[in-house]
C-alpha cells in the first residue's frame, strides 16, 4: 500500500482526531465530513473501534500499513515493558518524529520533508531516511547549509513546549533524545490496547 496522498484534515474529521497536531482539522468543523457528517450517529463494533485507533496512530505518524506493522512485530520482540507502551516508544523514536519534537517543523508531515530533502543530520552527518531510529544521546540538527529556512525559523519561534525527553539548543538549532520517551509523555488520546488486540486477531 502506498503513502496516503489525498485530503489529510477530512482523515482528521473522519476520525476525530488532529492528525497534524496542529487542531486546525477540527477547529471550525468538528464532525465528521460528508452531506451527513453532523447526524452520523453511528456505533462502531469492537473491531471497528480497533481498527480506528490503529489508524489514527498510523496517521497520525504518517505511515504506510507495512511499515506501522513491521515496527509493531519488532516492539513485541523488546523484552522489557508492555507490548504497546513499546511500539509508541518506537514511533516516537522515528528521525521525522524527533525532529517534530525538538520544534524544527510545525508538522510532523513538513518534519519529513525536511528528512527526505537532506536538511536534516545526526551526529554531524546528513540523514535522509525519515523512519530513521534515534537512539539516546544521538544529537539532530540542521545541515549548516540549511540553517537560514525561513519554515525552520519560523517552526523554532513558534514552539510553546517541548517533550521532557528531549533538549534542544535554539541557537546550534541541535537538540537530542535525552532519555527513552514513558506512557505518560505520550499520546494520552491513544488507548494502544486497542491496537494491540487488533493486531493480536489477525
Amino acid at each position: 500500500m502506498s503513502r496516503y496522498t489525498g485530503p489529510s484534515w477530512r482523515l482528521s474529521r473522519r476520525l476525530g482526531v488532529s492528525l497534524s497536531g496542529t487542531g486546525k482539522e477540527l477547529a471550525r468543523r468538528p464532525y465528521a465530513p460528508g452531506d451527513h457528517g453532523r447526524d452520523r450517529r453511528s456505533k462502531l463494533s469492537e473491531y471497528g473501534l480497533q481498527l480506528q485507533e490503529k489508524q489514527k496512530l498510523r496517521l497520525t505518524y504518517g505511515m504506510t500499513e507495512r511499515q506501522f506493522s513491521n515496527l509493531f512485530v519488532r516492539a513485541g520482540k523488546i523484552k522489557e515493558g508492555t507490548h504497546g507502551t513499546n511500539f509508541m516508544a518506537l514511533l516516537e523514536r522515528r528521525l521525522d518524529n524527533m525532529v517534530y519534537r525538538l520544534g524544527l517543523a510545525t508538522t510532523r508531515r513538513q518534519a519529513r520533508q525536511l528528512v527526505n530533502h537532506g536538511h536534516i543530520t545526526v551526529d554531524g552527518k546528513r540523514v535522509d531516511i525519515p523512519s530513521y531510529e534515534v537512539t539516546v544521546g544521538q544529537v539532530i540538527g540542521v545541515r549548516e547549509k540549511s540553517k537560514n529556512l525561513v519554515i525552520i525559523a519560523a517552526a523554532v519561534e513558534a514552539v510553546v513546549g517541548r517533550p521532557s525527553y528531549v533538549e534542544f539548543d535554539a541557537d546550534k538549532l541541535e537538540g537530542s533524545l535525552v532519555r527513552i520517551p514513558e506512557r505518560q509523555d505520550m499520546d494520552a488520546e491513544i488507548d494502544e490496547s486497542l491496537i494491540v488486540e487488533y493486531y493480536n486477531k489477525l
